[in-house]
Order: structure tokens, then C-alpha cells, then sequence
């Protein structure tokens, strides 16, 4: 499948299994907000903690300005492969986008994770 103009950066298939666990990890035991107009808010208001995007979006329009939206904030965000996959571990069949606002127990992990993505970006 070819990269969609949003995805500004590869996610290693290590990091997105991190990413991914961090987000049923919060849905579980923090706060999220999912859908892409929640996900717009909770960075507008400076809630979110880390923002994460389906590369699989169609069409791309929905989440295209999000990893702006996200640098412009200076929010954290990253790429999972598949909505169906991010939806899965939030209870629903897909999600374009979602924001943890409150990551509960899994500081560790939400540490290690935006240290990676740091270091991808460069």
C-alpha cells in the first residue's frame, strides 16, 4: 500500500506494538478520546498526552491535518498500521484517531515511547 501524504514518518513495527499496548493500556486504566473531532478537541484544549493515527484512513482528508495540528501544539503523536487494529484495542471496530489524554499506570511506557519517536524524527 502506498504511504498516505499524512504519514510523515515510518513507525518500526517494534514501536507501533508499544504504542498499540499503551492505548488498550489506557483505555483500560486511563482516559482516551477516539474519533477525530474528539481527538481535535482534546489537543485544542491541551489534554492529549499522545495522539495516534491510522495510516489506513479513507480518505485521508479525515486525519491529513492532525500531525500538524500535533506539531503546532507540541503534542506527541505516532502511526499505527491498521484502524481496525486501533479500534480493537479501544472496544470498537475502527478508529481513524486516537488521543490518550490520561495514561493511567504506564508512565514507563508512555516515556519510552515518546523518547522514541523523538529520536525518529530527527
Amino acid at each position: 500500500m502506498e504511504k498516505q501524504s499524512f504519514v510523515k514518518f515510518e513507525t518500526p513495527e517494534t514501536l507501533e506494538k508499544k504504542i498499540l499496548d499503551l492505548v488498550e493500556n489506557s483505555y483500560r486504566s486511563g482516559k482516551i478520546k477516539k474519533g477525530t473531532n474528539e481527538v481535535i478537541k482534546s489537543i485544542e484544549r491541551g489534554e492529549s498526552k499522545i495522539v495516534i493515527i491510522a495510516e489506513d484512513v479513507t480518505p485521508p482528508e479525515v486525519v491529513y491535518y492532525l500531525p500538524m495540528l500535533c506539531e503546532e501544539r507540541k503534542v506527541a503523536y505516532a502511526y499505527a498500521k491498521s484502524k481496525s487494529e486501533l479500534g480493537t484495542r479501544v472496544g470498537i471496530s475502527a478508529a481513524a484517531s486516537i488521543s490518550i489524554t490520561d495514561y493511567g499506570k504506564n508512565e514507563e511506557l508512555y516515556k519510552q515511547i515518546t523518547s522514541e519517536l523523538v529520536s525518529l524524527k530527527k
